[in-house]
């Protein structure tokens, strides 16, 4: 079962390599030349090489994606210690999320000389902007932590 699978697996990730190359190849044969302008025949060349391409790219991107999430969620059921160490896991990042939610402005967005820029009216938007700075901010120290630690622990212990 298991060969089969991966028989058939490597086949549909070779036809679906060759037709990346295809449209890459179908992209790259106009040349650069061709795509400027914005005359209605550039356009229509435009939609009908890359329109094509990017579809293709997108649908890439959404079946990867289901993929990784279908095969990680059945490696969770499977593995009922893993499934504890995941939801720990997302509570740890829910809790940071919501102290990043408090700790986030949701006033007008102005420059640094004090004039309002345009789109930063008060309210949500800023408010999820903010807070996603804040997260990054405080994931991104973490990680640095975790380095910094992980490199003094080898050190210490290659006595």
């Amino acid at each position: 079962m298991d060969n089969k699978f991966n028989k058939i697996a490597k086949i549909a990730a070779g036809v679906l390599g060759l037709i990346g190359v295809i449209m890459l190849v179908r992209v790259m044969m106009p040349g650069d030349e061709a795509f400027v302008g914005d005359s209605q025949e550039v356009l229509d060349m435009q939609n009908s090489v890359l329109g094509p391409f990017v579809s293709f790219t997108i649908m890439m991107l959404y079946l990867t994606a289901g993929i990784a999430v279908l095969f990680s969620a059945v490696n969770l059921v499977k593995h009922p210690a893993a499934l504890k160490k995941a939801i720990i896991s997302l509570v740890v990042l829910g809790v940071l999320f919501a102290i990043s939610y408090v700790m986030a402005s949701d006033a007008e967005i102005t420059g640094p000389n004090g004039v309002y820029i345009e789109g930063g009216e008060e309210g949500a938007t800023p408010k999820m902007v903010g807070t996603l700075i804040k997260y990054t901010y405080i994931l991104g120290i973490i990680g640095l932590i975790t380095v910094v630690w992980g490199s003094f622990r080898t050190m210490m212990s290659n006595k």
